[in-house]
């Protein structure tokens, strides 16, 4: 690609670089988590949520466990300002939850927002300025001593209008365009506004590190962090937030470098909304430590629900490959992989391990609300006989001999591949009914009468259809299956050898029938498969023998 060249690193390390946090190879317990749906990722939206929409991704919020809700800039429009006085008026904030506004370091802004937290029991209010060299220089035109002014003067403001207000109002400072500022004079204009404040322990400030724009790898981020949370004043005072969008497409790494580079917290959204390419995508980053064995503080177990409610109320579209929100996710269609997740889950329920350790499938799908017959294992072209017989056992309870999978996964691949379609599982039950289950052509099994000799033999008649035309033939041998499969031979010119058989009870849905599978060997030495399914399972496996040399004749 040309114009390369005109490029160069936005983005400053700082002084001192310190790695120690790199030694952690992951964290310990989940951050603070500040939902900044409503705010930046509603003004991302081609069309804005309504107030009626907004109500109920509100409360979507409240389910999923977010104690901390960034509810918008109230003084940037009336449908913010009255989002936000709707919520007091019903009195829909719960005491252990805290409203988030943001506003510019303005004095008419702040003032105008200060209206509209009016009755709030808890609330944090953000204020932010930029400080990055572009937006000093190109936007602002001001100094940096002009810049940190801004800042302290918006500080002393929040201060000013809680004490009037009576309130107390948590504050949220945030550097804008961290990410392109000096580190040393990001922490000059932080501890500046935290000089105003004075933070306890008890009563903490925030200081928010945005990646408005991300400029580096993650690593950098995090030493950028690292230099932060090393170096702010009142750091016992302070909860240390981390806001990062998305421009690299690195915004999860970055949010997970930061944690372990010592922030408190993380501002971000559902699945990744946001401005241009979006903020941090929490559910990825709270999946993340759950795959882990940390407990998020969050509420995803029913995935498919979230999802639906989210694209419905933004109109955005969760990727079909999105961290385990997607529909795809956990979809195996490979007969490698299909075949390797039939075994773990065969080897699962044998062992019954504490710890998940599937192959292919980094967590449960069920923990996320989603099934394995239908989200995890599906069935293509591609496939083999380890994800067809899976299904066929896991949702119809019918359980094949490995070398009938086999032949009913080829058969399977050849219909998806004409039909160039994915097959769900009703119709891979379709398909073996049509092609192995009680096969009557050309010739159908009417009934049987078979007694047992004084030498242990059986022998009786068998009444069979011939093309249309009922025929009684004499059967004996050395049991019931022998001296049908004797008679049919000898009457039908049928020849084969070597039959292998296997039966069972369905035990899905169908508890009082029973399952039948006969392979019998030709004289090319190929095998043909054939099932029947009866109440008696004699005649089941009668069946199934008329439908293997049925499909025998046919060519099958």
């Amino acid at each position: 690609m040309k114009n390369y060249q005109k490029y160069s690193k936005g983005y400053f390390l700082p002084p001192t670089v310190d790695i120690d946090w790199l030694k952690k190879d992951a964290p310990d317990h989940a951050p603070i988590w500040c939902s900044v749906d409503m705010r930046d990722g509603n003004q991302a939206l081609v069309i804005p949520m309504s107030l009626d929409q907004k109500l109920e991704f509100y409360k979507m919020l409240l389910r999923v466990g977010f104690k901390e809700i960034e509810v918008g800039f109230p003084a940037a429009s009336d449908t913010e300002y009255e989002f936000l006085r709707r919520l007091v008026e019903d009195d829909l904030i719960p005491d252990d939850v805290t409203v988030q506004v943001l506003t510019q370091a303005r004095e008419h802004i702040i003032r105008k927002t200060f209206d509209a937290l009016k009755g709030v029991k808890n609330a944090i209010v953000h204020v932010y300025n930029s400080t990055s060299v572009a937006q000093r220089q190109q936007v602002f035109r001001k100094s940096k001593d002009e810049i940190k002014q801004m800042a302290v003067d918006g500080a002393k403001l929040l201060k000013e209008l809680t004490e009037e207000a009576g309130a107390n109002y948590r504050f949220e400072y945030s550097p804008e365009s961290f990410t392109g500022t000096e580190p040393e004079y990001a922490l000059e204009v932080c501890n500046a506004v935290l000089d105003v404040w004075q933070p306890t322990p008890d009563h903490k400030a925030i200081i928010n590190l945005p990646a408005t724009v991300e400029m580096s790898m993650p690593h950098v981020f995090g030493m950028q962090v690292a230099y932060m949370n090393k170096n702010l004043k009142y750091r016992d005072g302070v909860v240390l937030s981390l806001h990062p969008h998305n421009d690299r497409g690195c915004g999860v790494a970055d949010t997970e470098m930061g944690l372990l580079a010592g922030a408190d917290r993380v501002e971000g959204t559902l699945f990744g909304n946001g401005e241009r390419t979006g903020n941090v995508d929490i559910v990825t980053v709270g999946m993340n430590m759950f795959a882990l064995g940390i407990d998020p503080q969050l509420d995803f177990s029913n995935m498919p629900e979230l999802v639906e409610t989210y694209e419905r109320l933004t109109g955005m579209e969760v990727s079909p490959r999105q961290s385990y929100a997607g529909k795809l996710v956990f979809a195996a269609f490979s007969g490698s992989h299909q075949d390797a997740i039939a075994k773990g889950m065969k080897w699962k329920e044998e062992k019954n391990p504490d710890k998940w350790t599937l192959p292919y499938l980094y967590i449960d799908p069920k923990d996320v609300g989603r099934e394995y017959d239908g989200d995890v294992i599906r069935i293509n072209s591609q496939s083999g006989k380890g994800g067809v017989g899976f299904i066929m056992e896991q949702k119809y309870g019918i359980d094949m001999p490995k070398k009938m999978r086999e032949d009913f996964g080829y058969c399977v691949k050849g219909v998806s591949d004409h039909k160039h379609k994915e097959l769900m599982p009703d119709e891979l039950y379709q398909i073996f009914q049509n092609e192995y289950v009680n096969v009557d052509t050309p010739y159908e099994l009417i009934d049987f009468l078979l007694k047992k000799e004084p030498d242990g033999t059986r022998s009786g008649t068998v009444d069979v259809m011939v093309n249309g035309k009922k025929e009684t033939f004499l059967a004996r041998g050395n049991g019931r299956l022998d001296a049908v499969s004797n008679a049919i031979q000898k009457n039908l010119s049928v020849t084969y050898k070597d039959l292998t058989y296997s039966e069972h009870a369905l035990e899905i849905g169908q508890s009082s029938r029973a399952m039948a599978y006969i392979g019998i060997t030709g004289t090319d030495g190929k095998i043909t498969w054939g099932a029947g399914m009866d109440t008696d399972i004699i005649t089941a496996s009668l069946q199934a023998l008329f439908s293997a040399v049925n499909r025998m004749k046919a060519g099958k």
